[in-house]
């Protein structure tokens, strides 16, 4: 026990904020290390419960979307920072024009973010998405997952999650205008499928 706990605080140490310093005295960098969290590949995705909206209105208050409703489905979780900015309207425009060929109609493709479902309810008609958006306000489902930013925010993450509620695919910073990312993950979605 020790032993795990000595690894555990000198890891934590490691990976914090060290400045270093360079042959130059008033020279100074600053390094951040970055925790890696979440269900791994392989693992049990966390279950979770939130409320959501889609672009015809806000989700009934008593209905909210559980993660395992969809088991025995494939379901792509993807967290991003805010509706209405430049990066998640591309990003989740992308998810909208290429549905089909993303990930079709037997996937459950869900966006989580930090805003209100009355935000996501205008985001997702202004977009007119075909997926719901949920709201963690209080990032409880998006610390589980690893994708908890300090400032308050999500992380840009997706996972893809089998039927049999195991994580197949994540990617912890998906680049939203990067056209790589989403043939990865059109890839992982059809490798999931097809098993």
């Amino acid at each position: 026990m020790r032993v795990l706990m000595f690894g555990l605080t000198f890891g934590a140490l490691m990976c914090t904020s060290v400045p270093l310093v360079s042959a130059q005295k008033d020279t100074a960098k600053k390094v951040t290390a970055v925790l890696l969290g979440g269900p791994d590949v392989g693992k049990r995705a966390p279950d979770f419960s939130l409320p959501w909206a889609n672009r015809e209105g806000v989700g009934p208050i008593e209905s909210p979307y559980q993660l395992a409703s969809d088991r025995g489905r494939t379901v792509v979780v993807a967290f991003y920072p805010r509706d209405f900015t430049k990066g998640c309207t591309a990003q989740l425009q992308t998810f909208a024009e290429q549905y089909d060929s993303l990930f079709g109609p037997d996937v459950t493709l869900v966006g989580i973010s930090t805003d209100s479902v009355t935000t996501h309810s205008r985001f997702a008609s202004s977009l007119n998405l075909p997926f719901r958006l949920l709201s963690d306000p209080e990032q409880r489902v998006s610390k589980q997952y690893a994708s908890k930013d300090s400032g308050g925010y999500n992380r840009r993450t997706v996972y893809v999650i089998g039927p049999d509620g195991r994580v197949k695919y994540r990617n912890m910073k998906f680049n939203a205008l990067d056209p790589q990312a989403y043939s990865e993950l059109r890839t992982a979605v059809k490798a999931v499928r097809g098993s």
